[in-house]
Formats: structure tokens, C-alpha cells, sequence
């Protein structure tokens, strides 16, 4: 069993990035791509998956997303390649 969490950027369809953290990482974006997702991406929809990173724990996880959603646009773009 993989107790691991992720850390995820999803491209948007208006190319805008939404950043999450998810323990399986397939049903999350399943999730964004049914409109059941968060509130953000329900009206971007489809999102595709550009960036992951896993982390050993929920807080990692946290943490790693604050830091990721305080990169400005372009460090963000270029972490994701995007």
C-alpha cells in the first residue's frame, strides 16, 4: 500500500495552473475533470496533469503546496514546463 501523498499541478483549459495535494493522484483529476474537483477548475475544465511530486506526509504535502502556490507565474511555469 503506497501511504505516500502528492503534490500536483494541473493545467487548466483557459492554460491558467491550479495546484493540489491528493493521496491517489488518478481519482483527484478524475475528480477535476467530472466538475467535482475544486471550486477553481470546476468552470476550467478539462485540466490536464503537468506536474507531480510525491511527499512522505500530509503536512510535507501542505507545506510543498504553499510553497509551489507562492511562485510567481513564471518560476511556477517554468517548474511545470510549461
Amino acid at each position: 500500500m503506497n501511504d505516500s501523498w502528492h503534490v500536483y499541478v494541473v493545467r487548466c483549459s483557459d492554460s491558467s495552473l491550479y495546484t493540489g495535494i491528493a493521496k491517489k493522484l488518478d481519482a483527484r483529476i478524475e475528480q477535476h475533470n467530472a466538475g467535482q474537483g475544486a471550486k477553481y477548475t470546476r468552470s476550467r475544465r478539462p485540466v490536464t496533469l503537468v506536474y507531480t511530486e510525491t511527499a512522505p506526509d500530509r503536512g510535507a504535502a501542505l507545506r510543498r503546496e504553499f510553497e509551489i502556490k507562492q511562485l510567481p507565474a513564471t518560476a511556477k511555469r517554468r517548474l511545470v514546463g510549461v
